[in-house]
């Protein structure tokens, strides 16, 4: 049996709002501290899940490479015996010449993915798109990221490509090193409704294993949202690429306590800002432990559900918590 390890990593978004981008590894200093890595690989991590970010280092144009800040974290790396689990879109949406809708999107991430492995053949494993469904949902569904859209077919056209850019930069990657692994992360989360509010929470828990399903080639005719995906856009040809399925090596399930969601049909407790309208029935999404308390899956739950659908090696791949230093220690520790 494969003994337990200890992954790592800097929260690493890059994320447009407008025509700004937000670029965390700038904002908690961590782009500038190189010895950081000492510090992970002190803490006992074997593994980094290193953002080597598509708008960090073709920030201009697609075939223009800053290779610099990268070629010195990965040889330290290197020398510290820790090995890298590379991410090129981690909550982004590419470079200011591309975005999610752009339909050129996958193969673009396939270029500069086919570039990353060129100049790091050593490099084995990666994560070319992190968080697929929450990005298209935060983007296109929700408005809060670039594109900033508030429908179905937006999160549809920003989740397919995402998926296909995934599918050809895996290709690409091969193409350099054959046994280069796919760590495909999402936030899995699982969503509880009041009893009249069921389909709702039916509809968001088939959903929230798109990316998964996807790769491993299970959206075909009888898939129970083939007709949701086909009605908002995406074509039987882009899904049949999927049927030559391109599994993920590892299922990385990011946890997060907010992850879990209650549809709370009392309005009156929430400002009317939060309320949401499916066409149907009025509701407020909220965190379901403000709602349930303890009463949530949790971290064994959702690995169950991942690894009894898919038969696949699954890890925890992020499990950060925005609060106190002892509330992080206490869910770093459940984990």
């Amino acid at each position: 049996m494969a003994s337990f390890q200890l992954w790592a990593g800097p929260e690493c978004t890059v994320n447009r709002v407008g025509n700004l981008f937000f670029d965390q590894l700038e904002l908690t200093g961590f782009a500038r501290r190189i010895d950081d890595l000492d510090r992970l690989a002190e803490l006992g991590a074997k593994q980094i899940r290193f953002p080597l970010l598509w708008e960090r280092t073709a920030p201009t144009a697609p075939d223009q490479y800053q290779w610099e800040w990268s070629d010195l974290r990965l040889q330290r790396l290197r020398e510290l015996q820790v090995a890298p689990i590379v991410g090129l879109v981690h909550h982004g949406s590419g470079p200011h010449y591309t975005n999610l809708l752009d339909g050129q999107f996958p193969e673009r991430l396939a270029a500069y993915a086919r570039a990353v492995a060129e100049r790091y053949p050593h490099v084995d494993a990666y994560t070319p798109v992190n968080e697929p469904v929450t990005t298209a949902r935060f983007s296109g569904l929700y408005g809060f990221w670039y594109p900033h859209r508030r429908d179905d077919r937006s999160f549809v056209r920003a989740l397919m490509h995402q998926m296909l850019g995934t599918v050809r930069a895996m290709q690409e990657i091969r193409k350099v090193n054959s046994a280069a692994q796919l760590i495909q992360t999402d936030d899995l989360g699982y969503t509880t409704t009041p009893a009249h509010l069921a389909y709702q929470s039916e509809f968001e828990n088939l959903r929230r294993w798109l990316s998964f399903d996807l790769l491993t080639g299970r959206i075909v005719r009888g898939h129970p949202l083939w007709g949701y995906l086909i009605e908002n856009g995406a074509t039987e040809r882009e899904l049949s690429t999927f049927e030559q399925a391109c599994a993920p090596d590892i299922v990385g399930i990011n946890c997060y306590v907010t992850s879990e969601r209650f549809l709370d049909d009392r309005l009156a407790l929430y400002e009317p800002e939060r309320h949401y309208h499916n066409g149907r029935d009025r509701y407020v999404d909220v965190e379901s432990v403000r709602v349930l308390g303890a009463f949530i899956g949790g971290f064994e739950k959702r690995l169950r559900e991942a690894s009894e659908r898919y038969s696949l090696p699954v890890a925890i791949t992020e499990v950060h918590m925005g609060c106190t230093r002892d509330e992080q220690l206490r869910w770093f520790h459940q984990a």
